[in-house]
């Protein structure tokens, strides 16, 4: 039986200030152990590695986003930041290309020792193809929660002077993802994401494809218009005054 799955759920999002707004939809995310990215890639035709297909997966859209290995980018920056777990297990949690096309407002990269998880990165990026990556060292699998300084422009719709909440599971029959952004006033946005696991196969990816027809291009444009509507609530828009690539922060 495989490491990997799929996740079929929900996502909500729900901000308390400087306007209300809440926004639900249904969607699936591929959680891929990266060491059976290449039998995937040889076992289901309808997905590849590296390649276009139906459903795909590029180390170009993570990590350092040159391509190269992301076991390899995961391990060194675990090394870097003196995190001295022995890893033997890396998983992926984010959504896939499909027809070559997909935007990953989160990915989280889970970093195991045997069933232990011993470090997780919150991949973020925004829609200016801007990327930063919070890692933490994890000590308790029984309350996996963190809490840092907001270090990236996300939404031009909040500022910049908060900070998260990272909340999470050990993903197994179910997911469960919460990020709370607080001030020094109180919450300000709550973002759940929730799933049941389904086996990644041949037949459920089929069964998603058409359960979620275009489900990356829909997530985009919900972007879009959700901002919209959030502009049009009196949301106020505040500039980003510096741009980035890539980054990444230790938050322990």
């Amino acid at each position: 039986m495989r490491n990997s799955c799929i996740y079929n759920g929900i996502v909500s999002h729900t901000r308390f200030k400087p306007v209300k707004h809440h926004l639900k939809y249904n969607t699936f995310s591929l959680l891929i152990d990266l060491d059976e990215i290449e039998s995937l890639d040889k076992d289901i035709p309808i997905f590849s590695l590296n390649k276009f297909n139906i459903f795909s997966f590029y180390n170009k859209d993570h990590g350092e986003r040159d391509g190269k290995s992301l076991k390899d980018w995961v391990l060194d920056n675990l090394k870097k930041f003196n995190i001295q777990q022995n890893i033997n297990k890396i998983k992926i949690l984010c959504y896939p290309r499909i027809f070559g096309y997909v935007f990953n407002p989160l990915s989280i990269f889970y970093c195991y020792e045997n069933d232990l998880i011993k470090a997780v990165f919150y991949e973020v990026k925004n829609t200016f193809n801007e990327q930063h990556t919070y890692i933490f060292k994890i000590k308790n699998n029984k309350s996996i929660e963190k809490k840092c300084k907001k270090r990236f422009y996300v939404s031009p719709f909040m500022d910049m002077d908060t900070y998260y909440n990272f909340k999470l599971s050990k993903p197994d029959s179910k997911l469960f993802v919460s990020i709370k952004q607080s001030d020094k006033k109180g919450h300000i946005l709550s973002a759940v994401q929730t799933g049941e696991r389904k086996e990644l196969s041949f037949k459920q990816l089929i069964i998603n494809f058409f359960k979620y027809p275009l489900m990356t291009v829909k997530i985009i444009s919900a972007i879009h218009f959700e901002a919209l509507l959030l502009w049009k609530k009196g949301a106020i828009y505040r500039s980003r005054v510096k741009k980035i690539k890539n980054n990444l922060s230790f938050e322990d």
